[in-house]
Protein backbone atom coordinates (compact mmCIF):
# COMPACT_ATOMS: atom_id res chain seq x y z
CA UNK A 1 0.00 0.00 0.00
CA UNK A 2 1.23 3.50 -0.55
CA UNK A 3 1.68 5.68 1.87
CA UNK A 4 0.12 9.34 1.54
CA UNK A 5 1.89 12.37 2.56
CA UNK A 6 -0.93 14.23 4.32
CA UNK A 7 0.65 17.68 4.63
CA UNK A 8 0.98 17.81 0.55
CA UNK A 9 -2.30 16.83 0.28
CA UNK A 10 -3.76 20.07 2.76
CA UNK A 11 -1.70 21.80 0.46
CA UNK A 12 -2.96 20.54 -2.79
CA UNK A 13 -6.15 20.67 -1.28
CA UNK A 14 -5.92 24.65 0.22
CA UNK A 15 -4.16 25.65 -2.89
CA UNK A 16 -6.14 28.25 -4.82
CA UNK A 17 -7.12 28.28 -8.01
CA UNK A 18 -4.96 29.29 -11.03
CA UNK A 19 -6.21 32.31 -12.32
CA UNK A 20 -7.55 32.23 -16.06
CA UNK A 21 -6.25 34.84 -18.37
CA UNK A 22 -8.94 37.51 -19.15
CA UNK A 23 -9.37 37.77 -22.51
CA UNK A 24 -10.88 40.80 -24.59
CA UNK A 25 -15.01 40.82 -24.40
CA UNK A 26 -14.84 40.38 -28.15
CA UNK A 27 -13.17 37.56 -28.19
CA UNK A 28 -14.90 35.95 -25.25
CA UNK A 29 -18.62 36.87 -26.93
CA UNK A 30 -17.33 34.91 -29.78
CA UNK A 31 -16.20 32.01 -28.27
CA UNK A 32 -19.59 31.46 -25.97
CA UNK A 33 -21.40 32.21 -29.98
CA UNK A 34 -19.63 29.67 -31.63
CA UNK A 35 -19.70 27.29 -28.43
CA UNK A 36 -24.22 27.51 -28.52
CA UNK A 37 -23.91 27.23 -32.54
CA UNK A 38 -21.80 23.90 -32.77
CA UNK A 39 -24.32 22.51 -29.49
CA UNK A 40 -27.52 23.72 -30.86
CA UNK A 41 -25.95 21.37 -34.34
CA UNK A 42 -25.03 18.87 -32.50
CA UNK A 43 -28.44 19.15 -30.73
CA UNK A 44 -30.54 19.13 -34.56
CA UNK A 45 -28.64 15.70 -34.86
CA UNK A 46 -29.12 14.48 -31.91
CA UNK A 47 -32.83 15.20 -32.62
CA UNK A 48 -32.53 13.59 -36.01
CA UNK A 49 -31.39 10.20 -34.42
CA UNK A 50 -33.73 9.67 -31.80
CA UNK A 51 -36.91 9.69 -35.14
CA UNK A 52 -34.78 7.54 -36.65
CA UNK A 53 -34.93 5.08 -33.60
CA UNK A 54 -38.25 5.71 -33.16
CA UNK A 55 -39.38 4.72 -36.72
CA UNK A 56 -37.43 2.22 -36.56
CA UNK A 57 -38.75 0.89 -33.39
CA UNK A 58 -42.17 1.65 -34.80
CA UNK A 59 -41.76 -0.75 -38.05
CA UNK A 60 -40.34 -3.77 -36.17
CA UNK A 61 -43.47 -3.37 -33.34
CA UNK A 62 -45.57 -3.06 -36.32
CA UNK A 63 -44.26 -6.47 -37.90
CA UNK A 64 -44.54 -8.46 -34.82
CA UNK A 65 -48.35 -7.40 -34.18
CA UNK A 66 -48.87 -8.69 -37.35
CA UNK A 67 -46.76 -11.80 -36.96
CA UNK A 68 -49.67 -11.98 -33.89
CA UNK A 69 -47.26 -10.91 -30.93
CA UNK A 70 -48.95 -8.95 -28.67
CA UNK A 71 -46.90 -6.13 -27.25
CA UNK A 72 -47.33 -4.43 -23.96
CA UNK A 73 -46.16 -0.71 -24.80
CA UNK A 74 -44.86 1.25 -21.90
CA UNK A 75 -44.68 4.87 -22.79
CA UNK A 76 -42.00 6.92 -21.35
CA UNK A 77 -44.65 9.56 -20.13
CA UNK A 78 -46.25 8.60 -16.81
Amino acid sequence: MVEIDKKNLEEALNKKEPEVPKMPKETEIGFHQGALTTLVNERNELFKMIQNIEAIMQAHLKRLEGLGVKIERKDAKP
